[in-house]
């Protein structure tokens, strides 16, 4: 049986100590002062537990739809440990607020299998632009911080992971 998980937020140092490795934020520019919070709180998150300077990058992309590329074209790299994706998708009174949504979401979540790096989905999607604002470090928390404290996490698992594979093939 795994370990109990640690609450969110509260992540243990990564195993073997050291670096916890390169991490990349991808920021959608639509909604842009919104975007800026999630922003905010993902990389005072990352920064919270060692990783800023050069073990930080960050990219603005048009919006929310082109995360998943820009997310796919970091991963293909081979460089970051994890990749947060953070954006604002606000619904109006057309469709294209589930096209976007859900285009997001699938295109982030195929990135991360298709590469083997963890990509969080830090992307508010609200009926309202008060709910955005309440999701962006209002009432209901910062997305932008959740997402980046599940990339840490992921991280940390997929090395561990990592390291049982290569551990049990020498047997």
């Amino acid at each position: 049986m795994a370990g109990r998980a640690p609450r969110i937020g509260r992540l243990p140092a990564p195993r073997g100590g050291g670096s916890r490795g390169r991490f990349a934020v991808i920021a959608g520019r639509f909604n842009e002062a919104v975007s800026k919070k999630l922003l905010e709180g993902a990389v005072e998150a990352l920064a919270a537990h060692g990783i800023m300077g050069r073990d930080l990058e960050v990219h603005w992309v048009p919006g929310s739809f082109e995360l998943a590329q820009a997310a796919r074209a970091l991963a293909a790299t081979g460089r970051f440990a994890a990749i947060v994706c953070v954006g604002v998708v606000i619904k109006g009174a057309t469709p294209h607020f589930e096209y976007v949504s859900a285009a997001a979401a699938q295109g982030i979540t195929q990135a991360a299998l298709a590469t083997g790096v963890p990509i969080s989905f830090g992307v508010i999607t609200a009926l309202t632009e008060e709910q955005a604002w309440e999701r962006a470090g209002g009432a209901v928390g910062n997305r932008g911080e959740e997402a980046a404290l599940a990339s840490i996490e992921m991280a940390e698992f997929v090395r561990a992971a990592r390291g049982r594979r290569s551990t049990s093939r020498r047997r």
